[in-house]
């Protein structure tokens, strides 16, 4: 479960990536534009530490990107190339935003979601003392069975995809889903979202 704040980020994460995007080698798209929000979806974690969002995003007339972020009221040790931003959330005070795949508790989660069948999480505000369902703006679907704890991270490949590599999984993250043509291995994880009417998939996950 995700319990969300109704707040305001300054700068937004949308104005984040909109500076950050164009800087990546998976980037398709123009430099200076409007970023667009086409969905998005949620992990839980455990400890309930850090915020674990996957954004799809794009500019009007480019492709769709995945960027998945992770949220942390400090910075993580050893990620610095990996930081989008920092942004002041009113509620919970200054955020240091991270693109996922370089944080390990992203990479155990998503490793749950493909393997374990975790899948996303509920969204959830809390108003007035009671929790509200936030409904998700997209749809996730994944197949496998049966994940090792994910160990120490191993290095990170960043091309059209995202390779992350643990002591136990391999996992690969489609960058510019339903334009990377891959045979990748092992169970994968799919989605679909509004304007992409067919499931496509978004990310693959294999033991070691």
């Amino acid at each position: 479960m995700a319990l969300l704040h109704r707040a305001t980020l300054r700068p937004s994460k949308l104005d984040l990536l909109a500076t950050w995007l164009p800087g990546q080698p998976w980037y398709r798209g123009p430099v200076g534009a409007d970023v667009l929000s086409r969905g998005a979806y949620r992990f839980d974690d455990p400890a309930g530490a850090v915020g674990i969002e996957t954004m799809l995003v794009g500019t009007a007339d480019g492709p769709v990107h995945q960027v998945p972020l992770t949220y942390r009221a400090e910075p993580l040790d050893g990620a610095d190339d990996w930081l989008v931003g920092t942004t002041e959330h009113s509620v919970l005070g200054p955020r240091w935003v991270y693109d996922g795949c370089a944080d390990p508790v992203y990479a155990a989660a998503l490793a749950d979601a493909i393997l374990a069948g975790t899948g996303q999480a509920e969204q959830y505000f809390e108003v007035d003392g009671r929790r509200e369902l936030r409904e998700p703006t997209m749809t996730i679907v994944a197949g496998g069975a049966g994940v090792p704890p994910v160990g120490d991270g191993g290095p990170v490949v960043d091309e059209d995809a995202t390779l992350i590599v643990t002591d136990s999984v391999e996992l690969l993250v489609v960058r510019r889903p339903g334009t990377l043509a891959t045979d990748a291995a092992g169970a994968v994880l799919s989605g679909n979202w509004d304007g992409q009417p067919t499931t496509v998939p978004l990310a693959y996950a294999r033991a070691r």
